[in-house]
């Protein structure tokens, strides 16, 4: 098993009580409510937080993509990986972008250059997450969510087959009309660098991910166990339809997970900030986060029943711990959970979210340490 230290850069210093009468931290949360001297700092303490992860032995670094929101300040997480890049020069530490949202780019080749530009200065290190945006991206960008699938679908290929052509190219497609397609430069890793893909369940993603021309890992973000469970099951499934066993290695998860001395410990040093978490930053109406057209009606339903409150009801860190929509414990607590998963579907790619909510500095180096040295070296044999 490997792992990857998450980070998603929320805004902590929001006026919470004030940000709640508004009916989304996404959107339509104005932009008042950042004070730029509290981010810029934010962003130096975050990088720094990444750059102890992987100083405590993490195999990689992640960052992702989201607009408009207090819930994650990257609208541009290229620029994160370029200074984490910098700063883990020399390293074996993957750097890993996941993900970008493909179908909201006015000109997939500027995705192509920029990460073909990232494994350059990495030296090969870099992992691509391409996602198709959360529900909420296409209000920001305004983008029709109907056309999700297919511009995403599109991006992917001019982005993959710029990546590994060596003379200019025409693309023509229902969304995209590109005359020469020639990506300079061309990144390290031939014919580019590994591609996860992220999901929320999505069934049309899991059959497309799954496809034996692509066998792209899918990582269930933010899922309860035993949703992990089932779509890990339904990616194997399909593997088998196309004719395959899925492995380990294409199989992961993503999820808060806080490392303290104790359980007891854990919980009230984590508490407060898991709340911050799951009732205040998750605060997003179904219609936001599911546009119509956005997904299928059996995907919706998939979703939407291991959602359970999330965004839409207070949400207590006793049932969130019981669903296993984030990790807190003791070091021998967030074995056995790992553990446990791990024996129920085999995954090998865990990216834990290092910080989240309003987890402050000190407790996010404390637990990353703490899971740098009492846990992943007892899980790596998995």
């Amino acid at each position: 098993m490997k792992f990857y230290a998450f980070h998603l850069m929320p805004y902590r210093h929001l006026d919470f009580e004030k940000a709640d009468e508004y009916r989304s931290y996404w959107v339509n949360l104005p932009s008042g409510f950042y004070d730029p001297k509290l981010g810029a700092k934010l962003y130096h303490e975050y990088i720094d937080q990444l750059v102890y992860a992987a100083d405590c032995g993490f195999d990689g670094i992640s960052v992702n993509e989201h607009h408009q929101t207090a819930y994650g300040l990257m609208p541009a997480p290229n620029l994160i990986a370029s200074a984490l890049i910098e700063r883990t020069r020399g390293r074996d530490t993957k750097i890993a972008v996941i993900g970008r949202a493909l179908p909201i780019a006015g000109n997939p080749i500027t995705i192509a250059e920029e990460f073909a530009m990232l494994d350059n200065l990495s030296d090969g290190r870099l992992i691509a997450g391409f996602v198709r945006g959360i529900g909420c991206e296409y209000h920001s960008s305004g983008v029709n969510p109907i056309y999700s699938h297919d511009r995403f679908h599109e991006a992917h290929d001019i982005i993959t087959r710029a990546w590994a052509a060596d003379k200019p190219f025409a693309y023509e497609g229902d969304h995209y009309n590109i005359n020469y397609v020639s990506c300079w430069p061309r990144p390290v890793q031939q014919p580019g660098p590994p591609i996860w893909i992220p999901s929320q369940g999505s069934g049309e993603t899991i059959d497309w991910a799954a496809a034996p021309e692509r066998k792209y890992p899918m990582i269930m973000a933010f899922s309860p166990t035993d949703a992990v469970v089932r779509f890990h099951e339904v990616y194997k499934a399909k593997a088998r339809e196309f004719g395959y066993e899925a492995t380990g290695d294409q199989l992961g998860w993503s999820t808060p997970v806080y490392v303290a001395e104790t359980d007891e410990i854990a919980e009230r040093e984590a508490g407060p900030h898991i709340d911050k978490l799951f009732n205040h930053f998750f605060h997003i109406p179904v219609e936001y986060l599911f546009p119509p057209g956005y997904t299928s009606v059996r995907s919706f339903q998939a979703m939407m029943e291991f959602r359970k409150g999330i965004g839409t009801e207070k949400l207590e860190l006793k049932g969130l711990l019981q669903r296993g929509n984030c990790i807190v414990g003791s070091p021998a607590t967030v074995r056995e959970k790992l553990e446990a998963l791990h024996a129920r579907t085999g995954f090998r790619i865990m990216a834990p979210m290092i910080q989240f909510g309003t987890l402050p500095d000190e407790l996010v180096k404390k637990s990353t340490q703490m899971f740098g040295e009492e846990v992943a070296p007892r899980l790596r044999h998995l």
